[in-house]
């Protein structure tokens, strides 16, 4: 398969040269961006000279470009805008920490990916940009908000993009688009050097990739412990050596939702084919209710976003030196925004508790059992237009400035409602901070594609590696056409 690394050992190799590679990027990115708008800034000119002047160094992934993310994932002078209008024209100012790590495997940084502004959505469609759309079929989303990133990925433009992950945003699109998405430990990938918590922690950069090889040298590449972060992955296994491999690995899985929607018979039947594999391989299987409380949860997430989209917003507004305004912003990030502006420090501090009393019985479960088993998703991607919120629903979060708290909690709750019944499954690992990967093993009668997730206790992703090897080496992966025939 043309995944990463073997693109890498043929620029390494000198049987395809590096610069001709990206001219003919250039070259597929015009005619299929248009249809896909997975890239929302390209400069081959850049990434040539970049490599021209610097090379690639010895890392595994030498010469290889990768597009990143437009939302956090900052090159100097390459734009930065987050989705958002306020930043349209902005340019980075600094490289971060995590580019850096890329930059020092050998990865060229090579245009920026479609994403909600500020990464709110599970889908991707900006007003500043426009929807990124799914290549198994252009009428659906790839997901997000790494949905630039999955169609890029999808359709054969790039091997591996960059990706990130605060509530879902690399699984979902690995769901919805039939690839790899691992979401690493809290703690366990470059950060800073001018964000360092990111969603107190639960959001993490990475990618989305097609082979269990690439996901696993590219983790052990950029995993390690920075001084000054302040979140550190525990050394549960530490070791860039492959890991013994347990002969039986005991399995909990469900298929009910956390947060009581429906879950689609495509879901259940991607586990159902999931467990008889994993039983006919030797595993041990066990059905179990879900195991921490994911209402609650949930409220304590976006009790988050809205406390975070102030302390985010308070900085904008000492930067361009204005109050911000309801025309500066979409409608979904303004009602977010209005509802962190009442919240009490002391509401905050609760809620991230939660998340600890949360990974406390993740990591008990983790104890009785290697790996914890669920659709990644409840259902196949929603179609590009479908209607995810209500009329009354904009028309209350157009005036949310004049709504109450308990309102506002309501109202941010009813705004995602709708999305939420599609994805119900991935937040839970943000909030504990524990590993999870999508898996691309199902494709629905609709044609399209739709993940089975693994979590595992924080810093076991070699069990992650394990069983997604196991599904691979024997050819249960359902990857876009493109990889199937390459």
């Amino acid at each position: 398969m043309k995944d990463g690394l073997y693109y890498a050992t043929q620029f390494r190799e000198k049987k395809l040269s590096v610069t001709e590679w990206i001219d003919d990027r250039e070259k597929q990115v015009k005619q299929l961006n248009p249809e896909l708008n997975a890239f929302v800034d390209w400069d081959a000119v850049a990434a040539k000279r970049q490599y021209e002047s610097k090379g690639a160094g010895k890392g595994p992934f030498f010469g290889l470009p990768i597009p990143l993310k437009m939302l956090g994932q900052d090159k100097t002078g390459m734009k930065s805008s987050s989705g958002s209008r306020l930043f349209v024209e902005n340019r980075a100012t600094t490289t971060t920490n995590f580019v850096k790590g890329l930059e020092g495997l050998g990865f060229i940084p090579l245009g920026k990916t479609n994403a909600p502004e500020f990464g709110f959505k599970n889908i991707s469609d900006p007003t500043i940009y426009g929807s990124a759309r799914n290549p198994w079929n252009l009428a659906y989303s790839p997901g997000g908000s790494s949905g630039g990133a999955a169609a890029a990925v999808a359709s054969g433009l790039f091997p591996m993009a960059g990706a990130s992950d605060g509530g879902g945003s690399i699984r979902i699109p690995a769901s919805f688009s039939g690839l790899i998405g691992l979401k690493p430990t809290r703690g366990s990938m470059p950060v800073g050097p001018d964000g360092w918590r990111g969603w107190q922690g639960a959001s993490i950069d990475f990618a989305l990739t097609v082979s269990m090889r690439d996901t696993e040298t590219l983790f052990y590449h950029l995993r390690g412990t920075e001084k000054a972060a302040p979140y550190q992955a525990p050394k549960a296994e530490w070791s860039h050596q492959k890991a013994a491999e347990k002969k039986v690995l005991k399995i909990a899985f469900l298929t009910e939702s956390p947060v009581g929607t429906p879950v689609s018979q495509e879901a259940v039947k991607a586990i159902q084919n999931a467990t008889a594999f994993l039983e006919q391989q030797g595993h041990e299987v066990t059905e179990i209710p879900y195991p921490v409380n994911g209402r609650q949860l949930i409220d304590s997430y976006y009790l988050m976003n809205g406390a975070e989209t102030v302390a985010m917003f308070e900085g904008i507004q000492q930067g361009i030196k204005r109050p911000l305004t309801k025309e500066d912003m979409e409608l979904m990030t303004w009602g977010i925004y209005q509802y962190g502006r009442q919240l009490l420090a002391s509401d905050y501090v609760r809620a991230l508790q939660l998340w600890d009393q949360a990974a406390y019985k993740m990591e008990q479960l983790f104890e009785r059992y290697d790996l914890f088993l669920t659709p990644t998703t409840a259902d196949i991607a929603p179609k590009v237009d479908a209607e995810l919120q209500s009329e009354q629903i904009r028309k209350d979060l157009d005036q949310a400035e004049s709504l109450s708290l308990p309102e506002l909690q309501d109202l941010v709750y009813d705004m995602f409602e709708k999305s939420l019944t599609i994805t119900p499954f991935t937040q839970l690992a943000n909030l504990t901070g524990q590993p999870a990967i999508s898996l691309p093993t199902h494709v629905a009668e609709s044609g399209l594609p739709l993940g089975i997730q693994f979590m595992a206790s924080k810093g076991r992703e070699d069990l992650l590696f394990q069983v997604g090897k196991l599904f691979e080496q024997e050819q249960k992966f359902l990857l876009p056409k493109y990889y199937r025939e390459s």
